[in-house]
């Protein structure tokens, strides 16, 4: 019998996992889908995900975390024990230490709610441990997290916009503000509605912010033909939408974001202030694949911005190289007390 380390990056809209020695071995939409009856879960991840929205009235196919915290603690608890049993290939074993990445901004009590489900999942109390996203992501997009030198990054994830400044191995100074993808989205549903009298569901809002979405105006802008329900007679309607349209209904969302970059950098000390004028801003998260976003975040700070190399998976590749450098130690959970 073996003991497997595994690392979780428990997001709002995807979790991914990996195991120590082995790296990612699974990546799914954070989708729960469940019968309201008897509370039986039905599908987990991706298959879960293509029922949002189409299910009838017997089974119920939610997201479980909202704005980077449980907001449903039995559906993430039963979420989180399928996504393990899925990565070890159903295979048991004495023990299961895991390591969780939670918001910077984190309270005490959502923090034990991620513990709580860990347990609830099969994981011992002493073998559970809670590190910050930005740190996670840092680490896993390169940045020398560990120097004296400072660095910055912002994770733009789902529920949360994670924005820290970094050295020595710990974060100086950080804002995790709760506005990130799923507020973009939502800011599309509600310009349709209120510009074209139209209601779209949150998989079309994704799809028009992926396909025409941007931060700034970009060569090649196009316009997309969308489909929802009419709200004036209730049936079936169809519109065609500009990408300047979306650009500008996600304006504030954006600038809600770049408001917590720069109350981070007013708080950030002076010496590293100089370090990240040198190094520039990297961003990381699936906000960060947003078309202009970077310029548009380098123009209002006047700082280079940097968008990761592989921003999607920042998260949990650092904390896949936290996990091969961890002991599970005692002296390790102290070192990570403020953030159990």
């Amino acid at each position: 019998m073996f003991t497997r380390d595994i690392g979780i990056d428990l997001g709002t809209a995807n979790t991914l996992v990996c195991i120590k020695g082995k790296g990612i071995v699974m990546r799914e939409p954070s989708v729960v889908a469940y019968e309201a009856r008897n509370d039986i879960v039905r599908a987990v991840g991706t298959e879960a995900k293509e029922m949002i929205g189409r299910t009838p009235g017997s089974i119920i196919a939610v997201r479980p975390l909202k704005d980077g915290v449980i907001a449903d603690f039995d559906v993430t608890a039963a979420m989180l024990k399928k996504f393990i049993k899925q990565a070890l290939h159903g295979s048991i074993f004495t023990r299961v230490r895991i390591m969780i990445c939670v918001p910077a901004g984190v309270t005490e009590v959502e923090s034990r709610a991620v513990k709580d489900a860990a347990i609830q999942a099969g994981a011992s109390p002493n073998n559970i441990l809670l590190i910050p996203e930005p740190k996670a992501a840092a680490v896993g997009a390169g940045l020398p997290v560990d120097d004296s030198t400072g660095c910055m990054v912002v994770d733009i994830g789902g529920g949360t916009s994670e924005v820290a400044v970094l050295s020595l191995g710990d974060i100086v100074t950080a804002q995790s503000v709760r506005v990130a993808g799923d507020k973009l989205d939502e800011a599309i549903i509600n310009h349709i509605r209120k510009m074209h009298n139209m209601l779209i569901g949150e998989r079309t809002a994704e799809e028009i912010k992926i396909s025409i979405g941007s931060a700034k105006p970009y060569e090649g802008e196009g316009i997309m033909e969308i489909k929802g329900r009419n709200l004036v007679d209730g049936l079936p309607k169809s519109v065609i939408i500009s990408a300047a349209e979306i650009r500008e209904a996600m304006a504030d969302t954006i600038k809600q974001i770049i408001d917590a970059v720069r109350l981070t950098l007013e708080k950030t000390p002076p010496e590293l202030s100089a370090d990240i004028i040198d190094r520039g801003i990297t961003l990381t998260g699936g906000g960060a694949l947003l078309r202009g976003l970077d310029e548009l975040m380098s123009e209002e700070t006047g700082i280079p911005v940097y968008v990761a190399e592989n921003p999607l998976d920042c998260v949990i590749i650092g904390t896949s190289k936290e996990l091969e450098r961890t002991d599970f130690t005692e002296d390790y959970f102290r070192r990570l007390k403020k953030y159990r």
